[in-house]
């Protein structure tokens, strides 16, 4: 990488440190003892490191499904509602299924809940705006509001576990193995299978972008709807699967929340991840490995804030977060659609 393109991306990195720099410094903290902190915090240990890949895991899924919308040229706002939805779905299926059910059926289970959740939300934004040209940006937010003043109301109520402010337990089959259990190390942690099958999916979806049709027609119609629909492609069926595609994906970080970690729903779980996940699906470029390496640094700076809130307060890493953003827009976030 040469030339001006080369010049933007050390702008954005010089961006970043000197945001890092000045928040710190703001603090009242070293920069240099602050940065120390996180390191051992996170890549300096092997809890440290568990916990900041458990914390990448779910804005993976959502990364991922922001990724798959700006690639058909369409702004999914919505994963935080979809993953919700998700969230909820999972929860709700795997606490209906019966306990001698093992794993290998239980687990799908609630993965198909949970993507048929969240890609339901996300087919129908995509329906409204390829049949009556709603602008998805307001269709997801609208049903982010929508959703999440039913499962708020659903855990308070119907779902409830009696004193317990949140729904009934999984079946033991439908839970993911936690990292814990086999690496002494990583016990304590939030890691669990959720990542292998976060990564998988990326995988998966890299593949079906560049070598499938249905890939090529989702690229096809983010390079030009118009071109698009002249070589045959219909524009509102490839949006419609496209929103739901992503919307399957957010759906799919209940994974990480119900079936890894809490192994129920509760009031907020998943709350947050789908916001983040813009954030990673621009600055990993709308690519697998671009995805992949920013969630693996937003969880970073999420598990370092907690390293450091002895020296400075956890606003300070939202401030580099915000820089971070900031330098994507630098190095051009406008190529992601293509």
């Amino acid at each position: 990488m040469t030339g001006p393109r080369a010049l933007r991306v050390l702008a954005a990195m010089a961006a970043v440190l000197t945001a890092m720099n000045l928040s710190f410094w703001l603090a009242g903290a070293a920069p240099r003892d602050v940065l120390a902190r996180i390191l051992a915090g996170t890549l300096g240990s092997s809890y440290g490191l568990a916990q900041t890949l458990a914390k990448a895991t779910p804005v993976l899924w959502t990364g991922a499904s922001v990724a798959v919308a700006l690639r058909a040229k369409l702004f999914n706002v919505g994963a935080e509602g979809q993953c919700l939805a998700g969230v909820l779905a999972a929860a709700v299926v795997g606490a209906a299924l019966p306990a001698s059910l093992p794993g290998v059926v239980a687990v799908p289970a609630c993965l198909v809940a949970a993507a048929l959740a969240g890609g339901a939300l996300g087919g129908f934004a995509g329906w409204l705006r390829g049949r009556f040209g709603t602008h998805e940006v307001l269709s997801t937010l609208m049903l982010n509001g929508l959703v999440l003043v039913v499962v708020n109301w659903l855990y308070g109520g119907v779902l409830r576990d009696g004193a317990q402010v949140h729904t009934r337990d999984l079946a033991a089959g439908a839970r993911l193995p936690v990292a814990g259990a086999y690496v002494r190390a990583f016990r304590g942690s939030g890691l669990n299978g959720s990542l292998v099958l976060a990564l998988v999916a990326l995988a998966a979806l890299g593949w079906y972008l560049d070598r499938t049709r249905g890939g090529l027609r989702i690229r096809a119609l983010g390079a030009s709807p118009g071109a698009a629909e002249a070589l045959g492609i219909d524009p509102v069926r490839t949006t419609v699967r496209a929103m739901a595609l992503a919307g399957a994906l957010a759906g799919l970080a209940a994974s990480h929340y119900v079936l890894g970690v809490k192994g129920y729903a509760e009031h907020g779980l998943g709350a947050g991840a789908g916001l983040t996940g813009i954030a990673v699906a621009l600055l990993g470029g709308a690519r697998p490995v671009g995805v992949a390496f920013a969630a693996v640094l937003f969880g970073l700076l999420a598990q370092g804030a907690l390293t450091v809130n002895a020296l400075v307060p956890s606003d300070a890493l939202v401030v580099v977060q915000a820089a971070t953003l900031i330098a994507v827009a630098a190095v051009g976030a406008r190529s992601v659609a293509r």
